[in-house]
């Protein structure tokens, strides 16, 4: 039957309509090969000035002792209390600092202990006034030996490592 059905709606007498050819039977191209497609035979466009990645958010301080002073006297965390979850500022701490400065701030992490690394500060030394926006600029761009943490950690969870390290602060100085 379904035989049947199939040869009876068959007719080479006329031609059959393609809708849409260009789908069916597509040019190929091959990978990173110069084509027409694009201005100048490139292989892809660039994006267009000005734009930015999704989810980059600029941060506007250079990466100098005066963007550090800047930070320092005027960054504050736009996180509002509610936001602020110290549980994952003290997971983010141990993962990326506690290795260095110790889980609880002092300077005395297992690289210190290895003598690996040596004269890491305890968050309470005297003369060491840190706050807010000296902490972010030194995770954002890294200071003397430390290393930028950028990449490893977004906005958000720089500002809950400034939380944290705060609260760390606070504690070492009781």
């Amino acid at each position: 039957m379904v035989l049947l059905t199939i040869v009876s709606c068959k007719n080479d007498s006329k031609p059959n309509y393609q809708y849409m050819p260009n789908m069916y039977e597509s040019v190929g191209y091959e990978s990173y090969s110069e084509n027409d497609l694009f201005e100048n035979g490139m292989e892809a466009r660039t994006p267009v000035e000005g734009t930015i990645p999704r989810g980059y958010v600029p941060f506007d301080i250079e990466n100098s002792t005066d963007g550090y002073n800047l930070a320092k006297a005027t960054l504050k965390s736009p996180l509002k209390p509610g936001e602020v979850d110290l549980k994952k500022g003290k997971a983010l701490y141990e993962i990326y600092c506690g290795i260095c400065h110790g889980n609880k701030g002092n300077g005395k992490g297992n690289l210190v202990k290895r003598e690996k690394i040596l004269g890491i500060p305890s968050y309470d030394d005297a003369g060491r006034a840190i706050n807010a926006g000296s902490i972010y600029h030194t995770i954002y761009y890294g200071k003397n030996a430390m290393g930028s943490y950028a990449n490893q950690l977004n906005e958000n969870e720089r500002w809950q490592v400034v939380s944290y390290v705060l609260k760390l602060k606070a504690d070492l100085e009781k």
